[in-house]
């Protein structure tokens, strides 16, 4: 039968062979580039985040091939104050209720904050694994996915924002930078127990892009989206999963680690005897993840982190700007 942990995981984390930390890329050279001029871009990409090199590097591949979303504003009407940011312009300044009190709010109309974007990448310990050596942590995969989802989306004037975050839904490369230090701020594991969003006031019409390996117990999942699609929040799922947990090809005696909190490790005396069990354990929380985001108006996607992210974010962006995309294989079955 497939291995469940306490909080529902299916655990595919062979003891041993779980990597640690973050495979961040490095910027690529640059031929025909005087050395005067290439030293100068190798110096300014050092002080990028690794994964925000990466994510531009994705999002370059697909930015030639989408289009810009052409949403419609939900109106003019008063949404909320917020409090002002270094970069907002002074004309944005409501006088009025920065007179009440010591500080200095922004007036937020609710077509602004419709048009906004967040994001949430899953940072729970089970996604700091991989099962090889050259393949990104699943955490490493969604945050890449996300960051260039990010600059995507800023490079046509959307707003974004990481949810749960201190900052309002902004666009630009300084918005982009602010995800990418926010994120790898937070390791894997750090203050981030749950597979799943926590809940958050967004403002109706306002979109919600979720990463992460969407194993928690499947009445969390409907939960969370449950809650946000009462608010009228539209969402978007991305299953990430390591190529070793959507094909299980180990095979004899084979020792499990539990990554996650409470969870403890798991011998199975022959893996192969469980196998076909478990893909379609594993089938079938794909094939729920589908229907549940079909049900409520979200979309779903299901990507493996030995194929290309532009791949995914390419499908990703389709989704959002409700483009016809065609979506990656199932992450589920064949190798």
């Amino acid at each position: 039968m497939p291995v469940f942990g306490p909080r529902g995981r299916l655990r595919a984390s062979l003891a041993g062979l779980a990597g640690s930390g973050s495979a961040g890329a490095r910027p690529a050279d640059q031929p025909g580039i005087a050395g005067r001029h290439r030293g100068r871009a190798e110096a300014l990409s050092a002080t990028l985040p690794p994964l925000l090199v990466e994510a531009d590097r994705v999002a370059a591949t697909v930015a030639q091939g989408v289009h810009g979303r052409r949403r419609v504003g939900t109106g003019e009407s008063f949404w909320q104050f917020r409090g002002y940011q270094p970069g907002d312009p002074v004309s944005r300044i409501d006088w009025r209720q920065s007179a009440k009190t010591q500080s200095v709010y922004i007036r937020e109309l609710e077509w602004e904050a419709a048009q906004s974007v967040w994001l949430w990448a899953d940072r729970s310990p089970s996604m700091n694994w991989r099962s090889a050596a050259d393949l990104p942590t699943k955490a490493d995969r969604a945050a890449i996915l996300l960051l260039a989802l990010s600059v995507l989306l800023s490079r046509a004037g959307e707003r974004v924002a990481l949810l749960g975050g201190d900052r309002p839904p902004a666009s630009g490369r300084a918005s982009a930078e602010r995800l990418a230090l926010a994120l790898e701020r937070t390791a894997p594991g750090e203050g981030a127990e749950s597979g799943v969003p926590p809940e958050a006031s967004l403002p109706r019409h306002a979109e919600l892009v979720v990463a992460g390996d969407l194993l928690a117990p499947m009445p969390e999942i409907e939960a969370f989206v449950a809650a946000y699609t009462a608010r009228g929040v539209r969402g978007h799922m991305v299953q990430v999963l390591d190529p070793a947990e959507a094909t299980l090809p180990y095979r004899g005696r084979v020792r499990f680690a539990g990554l996650e909190s409470g969870e403890d490790d798991l011998v199975v005396p022959r893996v192969e005897a469980v196998r076909d069990a478990y893909l379609e354990a594993l089938e079938a929380r794909r094939e729920g993840l589908a229907a549940l985001a079909r049900a409520a108006g979200w979309s779903f996607l299901s990507h493996r982190t030995d194929r290309p992210a532009a791949a995914a974010l390419l499908s990703l962006y389709g989704a959002l700007a409700r483009e016809p995309v065609a979506a990656e294989p199932a992450a589920a079955g064949a190798a």
